[in-house]
């Protein structure tokens, strides 16, 4: 990070928390950070003075808002200004990086694979949860393959859902009247507030949201009998069957983390080494395009 020397752990997570708020919501106020780390109004207060005389042209106070917003020239400083940080830490409420971060703890012989990061428009993220904590349509556009260069539509979005490698928000298309996943990174321009909800399109209605189903996965069983106890032990099975309990909308996405592929079996059992046991119960959900 760009600072001239280690921060404290604590004091890096806070500045971290002003930075995602700010540039993702459009807004961070001392009250946010009293919340998240439990510490009092005072000592909430101090610690966004000492990032605005860091980064001054960082922060604006916001009268009618109560809160400071995000400068035009904002530029993070202790974050990368991805939309995961912002997402992961909705998923997990606390979840700033991993509570290790900035502890020092020296250079081990790990390794990660470095993956992609679809690019999302902080204005697009901010609309989108603004409407689904406060129940607003959106009139959008979002690019599909069918539609490449982008469609006009009005959505009603009520949680955001990290799948398959993106993210992508649950909503109610007003277009095809029902409940749909739109990717983060395929809308363009900056979704319009339409107004509140016509009629009850939230997440209590989306039915299918709501549907719990199992998914049952077992070891290939073109394998050898001790190479399926093996891949029992690296999938932790209990009694030869890992099961998986995810909403209905999101077993399709759960196979294809796993690299099962519902409608085509690997010729070489060892590149498949599981299955699914259950395929005629998921028959409603696994519709592979």
């Amino acid at each position: 990070m760009p600072t001239p020397s280690p921060l404290p752990w604590d004091t890096l997570a806070r500045y971290r928390l002003i930075e995602i708020l700010a540039l993702w919501e459009g807004r961070v106020a001392s009250s946010q950070l009293g919340k998240a780390f439990g510490i009092g109004r005072q000592q909430s207060q101090k610690i966004l003075r000492q990032y605005r005389d860091l980064f001054p042209h960082n922060l604006v106070y916001d009268e009618s808002r109560k809160g400071f917003l995000p400068s035009p020239n904002f530029q993070a400083e202790f974050t990368r200004g991805q939309v995961e940080e912002y997402l992961h830490l909705l998923g997990s409420h606390l979840g700033l990086d991993s509570p290790f971060a900035g502890l020092g703890l020296g250079t081990a012989d790990t390794e990660s694979l470095p993956l992609p990061s679809r690019k999302v428009s902080p204005r697009v993220v901010r609309e989108l949860v603004k409407a689904s904590r406060q129940g607003l349509r959106l009139e959008v556009t979002y690019a599909s393959f069918t539609s490449p260069e982008g469609e006009d539509r009005i959505i009603v979005p009520h949680t955001l859902v990290f799948a398959a490698g993106r993210w992508h928000v649950r909503a109610f298309c007003e277009k095809h009247r029902d409940y749909r996943d739109f990717v983060l990174s395929r809308f363009r321009g900056v979704p319009e507030p339409m107004g509140e909800m016509l009629g009850e399109h939230d997440a209590k209605r989306d039915q299918e949201w709501r549907t719990r189903v199992e998914v049952r996965l077992i070891p290939d069983r073109r394998l050898p009998a001790a190479e399926q106890r093996l891949i029992m032990i690296d999938y932790g099975m209990t009694d030869g069957e890992l099961v998986l309990n995810c909403r209905g909308p999101l077993v399709l996405y759960a196979l294809r983390e796993l690299g099962v592929n519902p409608n085509h079996s690997e010729p070489d059992p060892r590149a498949q080494q599981i299955q699914i046991a259950n395929a005629p119960e998921l028959k409603r959900w696994i519709r592979w395009d």
